[in-house]
């Protein structure tokens, strides 16, 4: 009998301890802690326009006409993005800052946006080669990478100006049932200096947070919830007890049988 009540003592402190741990992994994730926060949440931050660098892949094609560009197939692009219609050539932005083109040769585009890049670019043509052209160019390497508790992680593109968070999510097929929509992560910079900001989708606010417009390079990471969480942590704990009750049960059943 005071074996058995050693043993129902040992197994009352482990659900204790197990009790103990899950309420104060529970308090500490409830903790408000904006210090990750590295971006301002004030509505004049910056949102400047992206402006074409070296190495930048553009698409471009001129809507007046069904033919391209040159009156060839394009080649394969990443763009995912775009309502029907044929899609452009792709042409890459050298390192002297020029793309080459068709009858119009180099073309000076970096340190362009996009618009500002369309417009030159059809001017040229409009003087050289094309009548009244509409030239449409988008940046076809821009991307993002979703992660965590998301129906679509991987790599998206950003296939037009000022793509906003919520846009993206749509894109990559919403969230999980597990996601935490009051914890979303924009992560962007280097990894020296990485700059973090949290977004609240619970929030309509967000909807038009300036923050939430999203930069080519960024990794949204969307976190579990608390409760997926504590049922994991629970689960986990008991893989571990599991076994620690089968021994303790079979030591006192070997116990009683052999003192009878």
């Amino acid at each position: 009998m005071r074996n058995y009540t050693f043993i129902c003592l040992i197994t009352g402190i482990l659900f204790l301890l197990t009790s103990c741990s899950s309420k104060q992994y529970q308090y500490l994730f409830e903790q408000k802690n904006n210090v990750t926060d590295t971006l301002s949440k004030a509505s004049d931050v910056a949102i400047s326009p992206y402006r074409i660098k070296a190495q930048d892949i553009l698409q471009i094609r001129n809507l007046q006409s069904i033919k391209y560009i040159v009156d060839e197939a394009p080649s394969t692009n990443a763009g995912g993005g775009g309502g029907g219609g044929t899609a452009g050539q792709t042409f890459q932005v050298e390192d002297d800052g020029t793309v080459a083109l068709p009858v119009i040769g180099h073309v000076k585009v970096a340190g362009l946006t996009r618009p500002e890049a369309a417009k030159q670019i059809e001017g040229l043509y409009r003087t050289n080669l094309l009548k009244d052209p509409i030239i449409e160019l988008k940046i076809i390497n821009l991307k993002v990478t979703m992660l965590g508790e998301i129906k679509g992680q991987g790599n998206y593109t950003l296939t037009k100006d000022r793509t906003t968070l919520v846009e993206m999510i749509g894109e990559a097929g919403g969230l999980t049932d597990k996601a935490n929509e009051a914890n979303v992560k924009i992560i962007r910079g280097d990894q020296k200096n990485p700059q973090v900001t949290e977004i609240n989708l619970r929030d309509i606010q967000s909807i038009n947070d300036p923050r939430a417009i999203l930069q080519s390079g960024d990794v949204i990471y969307i976190a579990q919830n608390k409760r997926t969480i504590r049922n994991d942590k629970l689960q986990n704990l008991s893989v571990i007890t599991q076994p620690v009750l089968l021994l303790l049960n079979t030591a006192l059943i070997i116990f009683t049988l052999s003192h009878r």
